[in-house]
């Protein structure tokens, strides 16, 4: 059974959250749920939970405050929120689990699973999304979680990024790369605010690493270390966007 402490200032919310794990998550047992800030520190220090679920904003202490008060964090952590968009992609960014309200039974589930392969986290994650909330911009780095910890990548050293059916390969200007449980589409979602552009169905690429761009029929770019990525011929115009001398 994996154990679970539910923080939220809200009880409709403690109440709704106990009653969905109950009936989705049958492998999940709530040791408790509160609505107190301070009690829920007390539980996770007396309790040692697999797993809490974590409003982050609350009165008196939020949920970035009531972390620091914790000298580790050996338990997997779901942040549950009312965020926008912005604030989303500062998530995906620090690679950190997140549901959002109302709550959906189906990432739940998955957000579950995930908690019971990895039950714990990184500081770095948690410095990167407070930073990215608190400055209301984008971190020049993200988190890209393996099966023993994370590894943080700094965006100006990723060159581009290749779908690999359900996961992405992140290749880096040293030769190394880094295998992502994320598709593409999702890294783009990630990424796009940023340098990077999407240029075929299999490519996403940093738009700073472009060394020359071949025209034609068969376009395609080369890239730092020389690879050629090829550009579909629906994503020329935004190529063309991009760079006006194109």
């Amino acid at each position: 059974m994996l154990k679970a402490i539910l923080i939220d200032d809200e009880p409709d919310c403690v109440q709704l959250l106990a009653l969905q794990l109950k009936q989705h998550c049958p492998g999940v047992e709530v040791l408790a749920g509160l609505c107190s800030p301070e009690e829920g520190l007390q539980a996770i220090r007396t309790l040692d939970p697999d797993v809490v679920f974590l409003d982050v904003e609350m009165p008196r202490m939020n949920g970035f405050q009531l972390l620091e008060q914790l000298e580790r964090i050996p338990f997997g952590l779901i942040f549950v929120t009312a965020y926008n968009e912005f604030a989303l992609k500062a998530f995906r960014f620090s690679a950190l689990d997140y549901l959002l309200k109302p709550l959906n039974s189906s990432h739940l589930c998955e957000a579950v699973r995930k908690a019971e392969k990895r039950r714990q986290i990184d500081q770095g994650q948690l410095d990167l999304l407070r930073y990215q909330l608190k400055e209301g911009k984008y971190p020049s780095k993200i988190a890209v979680p393996f099966q023993s910890g994370v590894v943080f990548v700094e965006l100006s050293e990723l060159v581009y990024c290749e779908a690999d059916s359900n996961y992405t390969k992140l290749f880096l200007v040293n030769g190394k790369h880094h295998l992502l449980s994320k598709t593409l589409r999702e890294v783009q979602e990630v990424l796009e605010e940023r340098s990077f552009l999407r240029v075929h169905r299999q490519y996403l690429i940093n738009l700073e690493h472009i060394k020359m761009y071949h025209k034609g029929d068969g376009s395609y770019l080369v890239m730092t270390g020389d690879i050629t990525i090829p550009v579909a011929k629906n994503q020329k115009e935004r190529l063309v966007q991009k760079f006006g001398w194109l």
